[in-house]
């Protein structure tokens, strides 16, 4: 354990060089009653290790992972904002950190974890956003890493996000890159949309990422009785659809009120949040913030 520094690194560190690294995203909440939770960790260590195998770095165990999480909430705790003002992130690292000149896994790992508070992300209450469909620009494609959290997914899509924002945008939604018409994801965060009561997700093939949000809102819905389709999700459904959001760690869930795709501008419940998201959102929320009774088995106390 120390305090926050900076690190020493080798100018042919293999991170430096070719990318070899991969990130996890996690937060810390206070409970009503005090308690620090976590959610789900041991899905994000699951989900390290197969980014680990994929990127050809030594494997961190599950075990070692959790450990070094636990403890890093541990010795921070009075960090963790009170309840209902935000959380603590936590940000686990593995990369390589050996020296390594030739196109070659790294003869050495780094694993790391750190930990920032952050705010509420939605400051003036929760609101739906708009999302531009990219139609020259695609996160990753079969045979890929976009299924992973690697480093290098995340640069590239830096510039059409910047360039959606600037243009008063939330946030690019990404189409396959194989045949254009299929979402992907939404920046950085899993799509959803709902038609007559069905709930719609893109499945797994490979691109995305196996978001631990996204699962966790699956599980949530069908416990509430709700279909959920894990498909191939059409642009063109998408944009006729009854109501849209997106999820991940950073926002939970964000409602959709608004997709432009060139020159079409579909709109969700008149820019209001519709009312299946607003359900599985307090539903979640009160989950996570330990104010609804966990059912799953899903939090973690520290």
């Amino acid at each position: 354990m120390q305090d926050f520094q900076d690190l020493r690194l080798s100018p042919a560190a293999g991170v430096i060089n070719y990318g070899q690294g991969l990130f996890e995203g996690m937060k810390a909440r206070r409970a009503e009653d005090g308690r620090i939770l976590l959610f789900r960790p041991e899905l994000n260590a699951r989900r390290a290790q197969e980014g680990c195998r994929r990127l050809g770095m030594e494997v961190v165990s599950e075990e070692m992972f959790l450990d070094a999480v636990y403890r890093a909430v541990e010795e921070n705790k009075r960090w963790v904002p009170p309840h209902g003002r935000g959380e603590l992130y936590i940000r686990p690292l593995i990369f390589g950190s050996g020296a390594i000149l030739g196109v070659a896994p790294a003869p050495e790992y780094t694993f790391l974890v750190y930990t920032i508070p952050v705010g509420p992300y939605f400051k003036g209450g929760l609101k739906p956003i708009s999302l531009k469909v990219s139609n020259e620009f695609h996160r990753a494609a079969p045979g890929g890493s976009g299924g992973v959290k690697a480093i290098g997914n995340y640069a590239p899509g830096m510039m059409p996000s910047k360039n959606a924002k600037a243009e008063g945008y939330a946030e690019i939604i990404y189409l396959d890159s194989s045949e254009h018409k299929y979402i992907e994801e939404v920046g950085a965060a899993n799509f959803f949309c709902v038609k007559d009561g069905v709930i719609y997700t893109p499945e797994l093939t490979g691109t995305i990422l196996p978001g631990i949000t996204r699962l966790s809102i699956i599980e949530l819905a069908r416990s509430l009785g709700y279909e959920v389709n894990e498909t191939k999700v059409d642009i063109d459904f998408a944009l006729n659809c009854d109501e849209a959001f997106a999820v991940g760690t950073a926002a939970m869930i964000s409602p959709i009120g608004l997709i432009e795709h060139g020159e079409i501008l579909a709109t969700y419940n008149d820019g209001e949040i519709g009312e299946i998201t607003l359900e599985l959102y307090d539903a979640l929320s009160g989950i996570l913030n330990g104010s609804i009774e966990d059912s799953f088995g899903w939090n973690r106390e520290v």
